[in-house]
This record gives C-alpha cells, structure tokens and sequence, in this order.
C-alpha cells in the first residue's frame, strides 16, 4: 500500500505542529509519498513585497508576480525545510517540483469563468509513474511542493489537495493507494471551534447538504472535492484529519 500525504499549510507555517508531524510521518512504514501546502507563508512574503493577495473559494489568484513568489516559498524555502527535517530522522526524502524528471506536468486553466492567472490544472494520467514507481522502489520518499510546470516553459501554481489527490490516483497504477490529509482540525466539524464535532464519515451527499448549509465552506470546499475525485478514480480509501492523528484512526473518512 502506497500511502500519500498532504500537509496543510498552517501545520507547515507551526515549528512545533510540523516536528511532530515530521517524527510521524518518518516512522510511518511502507512506500509513501509526502504533498506539502505552504499559503500563509506566501501570504506574508507577499504582503512584505507589496504584492496583494486575492484568494476565491479557497484558491489563490496567481499573476505573475505572485507566482514568483509562490514558486520561492513552495519549491525553495518550505520543501527544502521538510526535507531536511525528514533526512534528520533518517528518511531519505527528495524535495521536488512537478518540473523536476516531467514528473507531473500541469495545463493552465482557462481564464473562463475566473480567471485565476498561472494556475495550473493536472491530469493524474500525465503523471511520470515510470519515475515515481522508480523513487519508490529505490527507498526514496517524494516530497512535492504545488508548483507544475506546462512543457512549455512556464510554471504554474496548482492546489496542493489537487496535487495529492492527482498524485494518489496516480500511484493507485503503482500498487493500492491511500490518500490523507492533514491539517490543524481532527476532520469535519460541525463546529469549527469544538473537536468533538467530528463528523466521521461523509458521503457525496452528506456532503451537498454540508455545502448548502454553510458547515462546509472556503478551503474544505477543494479538500473535499479532490478526495471525491481521488476515490472515483481508484484510490482505495481517502482521510481528512488533525496532522498529530497520522498514526490513529481519528479523523473524517470520505465515501462514495
């Protein structure tokens, strides 16, 4: 079993939420693969920069500027920080783009109906598993950061839970895959400020009353959407849940 990660950006943005996730995700046995996000940090360099940030529904408006930005926190500053605390407790990680050996090239997306700038859409088909099947084999842990590239040239700034939801159909191809994400809250809460409002299992339908209702909203919307995408397309079982439950079972299961 094949297990991918993705690590929110507020545990990646928290020294000590991101040791302990570090020390887990090291121990944790089997061939895996690690996804980091990374927004606030870009948020703030921006602002430092004068640069303004304009996020919809939880995705970030890249222009040019933005995406230099983005492509030096992401590809530079946090990847190298993960994989440098990975080689400390001796998991032999390579921090990589989607650029890096053409392992996951991107498509910009249409400026219709958003025009969300260089922002990149991926097709888990297009994904280099020869090369991944090749890290995995050799022992090697994969720690991508959301920045694509389109063959052409260009980078482009992708949704890291589009990332790990591509990259885990992409791995179901390699051998059975699992996909969890992890972030600062245990799952799904009907109550964003109370643990304990765990909703433990959500269903395509759960789901649409959850939107409605306004439960479900901002950065949940894409989190949700690409573990439903994920599912649909092989990956055996997807997890949202708090970045110190890697380990346990607690957390949000997602279902068809």
């Amino acid at each position: 079993m094949i297990t991918v990660v993705k690590i929110g950006g507020n545990v990646v943005d928290n020294p000590e939420a991101l040791s302990r996730f570090v020390d887990d995700f090291a121990a944790m046995e089997g061939p895996k693969i690690l996804v980091h996000g990374g927004g606030k940090e870009a948020t703030r360099l921006s602002a430092r920069l004068d640069i303004p940030t304009t996020m919809i529904e939880g995705r970030r408006v890249t222009t040019r500027e933005t995406l230099d930005v983005v492509t030096m926190v992401y590809a530079g500053l946090i990847n190298k920080r993960i994989v440098s605390a990975l080689q400390s407790r001796g998991c032999n990680a390579i921090g990589l783009s989607g650029a890096d050996g053409n392992i996951i090239p991107a498509t910009r997306r249409p400026a219709t109906p958003i025009d969300y700038g260089f922002v990149g859409d991926i097709d888990a088909a297009k994904i280099n598993t020869d090369f991944l099947a090749t890290l995995l084999n050799s022992g090697i842990v994969p720690v991508f950061c959301a920045i694509m590239h389109d063959g052409a040239g260009s980078l482009l700034n992708c949704n890291a839970d589009s990332v790990a939801s591509a990259v885990a159909v992409a791995a179901s191809r390699i051998a059975p895959a699992r996909l969890i994400f992890c972030f600062e809250k245990d799952g799904v809460l009907t109550d964003v400020d109370n643990p304990d409002s765990l909703i433990e299992s959500v269903t395509r339908e759960s789901y649409s009353i959850l939107k409605n209702d306004g439960v479900v909203n901002k950065g949940m919307i894409p989190k949700i959407d690409n573990a439903f995408a994920a599912i649909s397309q092989g990956v055996s079982s997807v997890t949202i849940k708090h970045s110190d439950n890697l380990l346990n079972d607690r957390g949000t299961t997602i279902t068809e």
